[in-house]
């Protein structure tokens, strides 16, 4: 009987062993299978993006094409890319008052804009007062709600690339930028 115990002991040890690695093997695979997941998951995430960025730029150069072909309009297109942005000529910065009824509010804004050809940088540098002083009446004509949202923002940029395409004569204007813009 004695005999009879020891066997069955070494007969549990090396079970008892077998099913402890093969639970080791088990816990490795679930974890290779779920890092080789994560990392597929993350790839697949990861080159959606690219391809969604990457499709809209090529509407957007197409779209931008057919629009040029199709008018010769002088307004902003936003969805131009930066590689049909032209000549930029900075603007120095602007202080105005905003119209409004209550409260003092104050707007100061620098941006550049989108030169047709270099030629025109020397008229507009010979007209820079003037060229400010119809900025600042635009600007100071504004009031707060017109300006906080995009399409306000928008329009005051037609507004005054209209204005200014009207007082120059060597080219034109294509854009503005605005590259500071905030309200107090």
């Amino acid at each position: 009987m004695a005999e009879n115990k020891n066997t069955e002991e070494e007969q549990e040890a090396p079970e008892k062993k077998k099913s402890g690695n093969m639970l080791m093997i088990i816990i490795i695979v679930v974890l290779i299978l779920i890092i080789l997941l994560g990392a597929v998951g993350a790839f697949l995430m990861l080159g959606d993006d690219e391809e969604v960025q990457s499709e809209p730029q090529v509407k957007e150069k197409t779209i931008s094409k057919q629009k040029r072909k199709s008018s010769g309009s002088s307004s902003m297109d936003s969805s131009r890319l930066l590689s049909d942005i032209g000549i930029l000529y900075p603007l120095d910065t602007f202080t105005v008052n905003l119209k409004s009824d209550a409260g003092r509010r104050y707007l100061k804004v620098t941006m550049s804009l989108e030169l047709e050809g270099e030629e025109l940088s020397l008229e507009l540098d010979a007209k820079t007062a003037v060229l400010r002083d119809r900025v600042i009446r635009i600007l100071s004509s504004k009031t707060l709600e017109e300006i906080t949202s995009k399409k306000g923002k928008g329009k005051v940029s037609s507004q005054v690339m209209d204005t200014l395409n009207a007082m120059i004569s060597d080219g034109e204007i294509k854009g503005i930028y605005f590259t500071e813009f905030v309200i107090q």
